[in-house]
């Protein structure tokens, strides 16, 4: 917690001391356009990679694998989101390293060795576009329609229920 407090007052303040330097290095609105552009990269970039991680996390479901370097990556997509849209240099950088893939991906793989991520297997009885059971044996599909007994009325059909609804 009192790193937490610590972090909260300082990066401010660090962020404050480099844009005053850059801004008489440079002038004000030069670092302000800086300050802007990098938010308008970090927004671009931040769509098209949490695309992709998107797109990879839905394949290692679809194959059965635990995603776990994805999700990992899909948090530091946030936090690195998020630290673009602060204004300052210092939290850009950091926001950088978690937004472009080849600094992002080899960190977070190495916080997974690090922690024990691999100890959990994932079970899919979904795989191959249907139900399985507990041998990963496909089931049994049986498709029909059904009527109901205690009415002589036919069966409900898509259109009408929707003029049921209309009528309503």
């Amino acid at each position: 917690m009192r790193t937490a407090t610590f972090l909260f007052f300082i990066i401010p303040l660090v962020e404050m001391i480099i844009l005053i330097e850059v801004g008489g290095t440079i002038g004000p609105l030069p670092t302000v356009g800086l300050v802007v552009l990098t938010a308008i990269c970090g927004v671009w970039l931040l769509r098209l990679e949490g695309m992709a991680t998107l797109t990879r996390v839905q394949e290692k479901l679809q194959r059965g694998e635990i995603p776990e370097s994805e999700l990992l990556e899909g948090i530091m997509l946030i936090i690195g989101g998020a630290l673009l849209l602060t204004p300052g240099f210092a939290t850009d950088i950091v926001g950088f390293v978690c937004l472009l893939p080849g600094l992002r991906r080899p960190l977070a793989a190495r916080i997974i060795r690090s922690t024990s991520f691999s100890q959990f297997q994932m079970h899919n009885h979904f795989q191959g576009g249907g139900f399985r059971n507990a041998d990963g044996q496909p089931g049994h599909t049986i498709e029909g329609e059904f009527f109901s007994e205690s009415s002589n009325a036919p069966p409900a059909t898509k259109a009408n229920l929707e003029n049921s609804d209309k009528s309503q």
